[in-house]
């Protein structure tokens, strides 16, 4: 039998993508909603930050895995594992951007789209 695809809403994908993050103790996540604003190019960005290139590529396929597993989407697009500074999933209506902390600073997408609504994701960590 073969497995049917579910089909998830863009917030639902935002939240899957953000526990992905969660799991392997992803910084400072940030959900920037897109939603409203017009000629956007998704629903949401999500954009983290690891301590590592290792830890980066971790952070990247705990949401591939996550994402998959939970509702069987794959990635449109993906590009950054050769160096693992910036990492870009791109799953159509949600972004992931996860980042070295160094280029998240000087790349600063949160200020970009500075007139998006902005949730920051509480961390135990």
């Amino acid at each position: 039998m073969v497995k049917k695809k579910k089909e998830i809403a863009s917030k639902e994908l935002a939240d899957l993508v953000i526990k992905g993050i969660q799991g392997k103790k992803g910084k400072e996540v940030v959900k920037l909603d897109l939603s409203n604003i017009s000629n956007a190019v998704c629903d949401y960005f999500i954009i983290c930050h690891g301590t590592s290139n290792i830890h980066v590529e971790a952070i990247a396929d705990s949401v591939i895995d996550e994402v998959n597993k939970e509702s069987g989407e794959k990635p449109a697009h993906k590009e950054g594992f050769l160096n693992a500074e910036w990492i870009l999933i791109d799953y159509f209506d949600v972004v992931v951007h996860i980042f070295q902390k160094s280029q998240r600073d000087f790349y600063r997408l949160e200020d970009l789209w500075a007139d998006a609504r902005i949730e920051r994701i509480e961390s135990d960590n």
